[in-house]
């Protein structure tokens, strides 16, 4: 069972920006915190294993300078790795290039926090739907992790797709992309655009566009 107003509460959303060689990027920053140790959650997202039992089917060598492919999604090249605590590689995706940086944070006993950082360049697809194209996306993800290290099974994503075409499931999206919209306001976007990029980011996650 997925509590949805816990899951959307306990998970952490800031949007931000930063200054690459090819200009301005924006920081899309999604983290949880789970009833695990630090080796624990650093496994679940690194062993080519176990990836797919919370998030997608993966190929690859996951080894500095080796490339992944995620089925049906993202590839890439694996840039750093300081196990176990973070790792770096690029996200290619419908011909572009952004990149992604995992941290994994130890907060005490049986008690580790995950962090991923999405960074990319300002483009239309930024402009037509901000950050939640990224984010909501991130945070379908994060209720796969958290019911795989609660339960230690892997999740079926035939059930993971009714779930989320559920009322339960489709509140979850909005909610998920309200909250990605009130942290693009945080960063200090403007909020009439803000506001009509959740709306259609949300519309195209429900299918309604």
């Amino acid at each position: 069972m997925i509590d949805v107003d816990h899951q959307i509460s306990t998970v952490q959303r800031t949007v931000g920006e930063r200054t690459l060689e090819a200009g301005q990027a924006r920081v899309v920053t999604i983290s949880q915190s789970y009833d695990t140790d630090a080796a624990d959650l650093w496994d679940a997202c690194t062993d080519i294993e176990r990836i797919p039992r919370w998030f997608l089917p993966i190929t690859g060598d996951l080894r500095v300078g080796g490339e992944y492919q995620l089925e049906g999604n993202a590839h890439g090249t694996v840039l750093s790795c300081d196990p176990p605590r973070q790792f770096t590689a690029t996200w290619e995706c419908f011909g572009q290039v952004s990149w992604i940086e995992v941290r994994i944070f130890d907060e005490g006993p049986q008690r580790a926090r995950f962090e991923l950082q999405h960074i990319g360049h300002v483009d239309d697809h930024w402009e037509q739907f901000g950050p939640g194209a990224t984010g909501m996306g991130y945070d379908g993800a994060l209720i796969g992790l958290a019911i795989h290290l609660r339960t230690g099974e892997a999740v079926d994503p035939s059930r993971g797709a009714e779930w989320m075409a559920s009322q339960d499931g489709r509140r979850f999206t909005r909610e998920s992309g309200e909250a990605w919209y009130r942290a693009n306001v945080a960063s200090g976007a403007d909020q009439d655009w803000a506001r009509a990029a959740a709306d259609r980011c949300i519309a195209a996650y429900l299918g309604e566009n």
